[in-house]
């Protein structure tokens, strides 16, 4: 432990901070490696007079102690009616807040590393970020959020919904039913539990139709889609799924991991055609259903295969991976973050803001995105060098856009069934997490006119 005297940017009254410093191994940024420290600083202020900034920054780069519950204390801000700036590639991609005691007091009590800042120092920050790959983005309002998922989960957990409740950002939980009566429409950003809209329950009626909670949320899906006036499960699902793409086309924000990235656009392709195994609609697949999808309905991918067996673990080939498919498994690497124009490419940028840029693979339902079925209009944001595949890939649909991270849980790389939840306050600097949040301020940013 070291007692360092740390100089206030706005006066010379000397503030004293313990820092606990930890040594880690070089990093690869952007384009070449750069040997960092990575320091984790808890701040504890022993004497200062009393002092007045006009902003407050929060670091995300390696100083930062608590990237994730940073980004909760910048949607409460804009939630208070405040506003914030994503000062994209400038240290991590970090925050601008306006100081105020409350914001202090939550920054101190989540253990996030913050700076108070003057009037000069907020310019100097302003004229590096002119001069570099830099851009700073006004946030304007906290966006609505809602996460598609039953009111009792299977026996995995959804990342999106451990990285809110852990951040502290406010979410409301939608299913079927709400979907169905056109909840959608009051929400800006809509996330996609870990969810089979083939409905065919992700192929898993072999292996587990004996477990309680298969038998549950079976009998739960069929009492729905009889409700909704549905005959079968893959019936209801398909409407589901009809009514998120329309949610996007009208100007929503759509973000999806595992198999609902795959499963979502196989069913929005298949309005006309049955693609769903005997076992879940008593009809079987429709044998000639590769040529009659519509894959200028979908919102990501097009020219997919897909898997017939009901007997094989797989829905198409869409996952590069094909984890839970013997002799098609494929190991997990590493996946690099692409680097992007923060003001030519400011939508892209916002999505891969990170302290890291080459993050450790994890598996999911659908691990990852083969190359030969994106759209040419796809985004690429993440991929692994050398690999058929990618792992992150961002688009524009109607007014709205969707966003496709591959995997389960950036910390849980095996995805087992029935694991113990991942506690984040144990990861309180994950990038895989970064990810998933970058996209809940995604819908709050004002978005600027492309500079020519």
């Amino acid at each position: 432990m070291l007692g360092l005297p740390f100089q206030d940017v706005r006066s010379s009254s000397p503030l004293l901070v313990i820092i606990s410093v930890q040594l880690v191994s070089p990093i690869s940024r952007l384009r070449r490696p750069v040997g960092r420290l990575l320091i984790a600083a808890s701040v504890v202020v022993l004497s200062a007079s009393s002092l007045h900034a006009q902003q407050l920054l929060i670091p995300m780069d390696d100083a930062q102690t608590n990237h994730l519950k940073a980004y909760g204390l910048t949607f409460t801000t804009l939630k208070d009616g405040r506003k914030a700036e994503w000062l994209l590639n400038y240290r991590g991609g970090s925050f601008l807040l306006p100081d105020a005691q409350d914001v202090r007091k939550r920054a101190t009590l989540d253990g996030i590393l913050f700076q108070q800042l003057d009037a000069g120092a907020v310019a100097a920050i302003r004229s590096e970020i002119a001069g570099g790959n830099m851009d700073a983005i006004a946030l304007e309002r906290a966006p609505k959020i809602a996460i598609y998922k039953p009111l009792k989960s299977p026996p995995w957990d959804d990342a999106v919904t451990l990285a809110l409740q852990y951040a502290g950002i406010e979410f409301t939980s939608v299913y079927d039913e709400e979907v169905a009566h056109g909840d959608l429409s009051k929400y800006d950003w809509l996330h996609l539990h870990h969810e089979d809209f083939t409905g065919q329950l992700n192929k898993l009626y072999l292996g587990f139709r004996d477990a309680p909670w298969f038998i549950e949320q079976r009998d739960r899906s069929l009492q729905t889609a009889k409700q909704l006036g549905y005959n079968s499960i893959p019936a209801l699902k398909k409407a589901v799924a009809e009514k998120i793409r329309q949610f996007v086309e009208r100007g929503g924000f759509l973000f999806a991991m595992c198999g609902a990235t795959e499963t979502l656009a196989l069913a929005i392709a298949a309005d006309k055609t049955d693609i769903a195994s005997s076992f879940a609609d008593g009809t079987p697949m429709d044998e000639n259903a590769d040529a009659r999808l519509d894959w200028d309905r979908s919102l990501a991918f097009q020219n997919v295969h897909l898997e017939q067996s009901a007997f094989v673990n797989s829905m198409s080939d869409i996952d590069g991976h094909q984890v839970n498919v013997p002799g098609r498994r494929q190991p997990l690497g590493q996946f690099t973050l692409f680097s992007f124009s923060a003001k030519f490419d400011p939508v892209a940028s916002m999505l891969i803001q990170n302290h890291r840029t080459v993050i450790p693979d994890y598996y999911g339902v659908t691990t990852s995105f083969t190359k030969s079925t994106l759209k040419p209009t796809d985004v690429v944001l993440a991929s692994e060098e050398g690999a058929p595949w990618v792992k992150y890939i961002h688009g524009d649909y109607g007014k709205g856009s969707w966003t496709f991270l591959g995997g389960h849980d950036p910390e849980d790389p095996q995805h087992n069934i029935g694991a113990a939840p991942t506690d984040l306050a144990l990861h309180p600097t994950s990038p895989g997490y970064r990810l998933i949040l970058n996209n809940v301020l995604f819908p709050a940013a004002k978005k600027k006119p492309l500079k020519t």
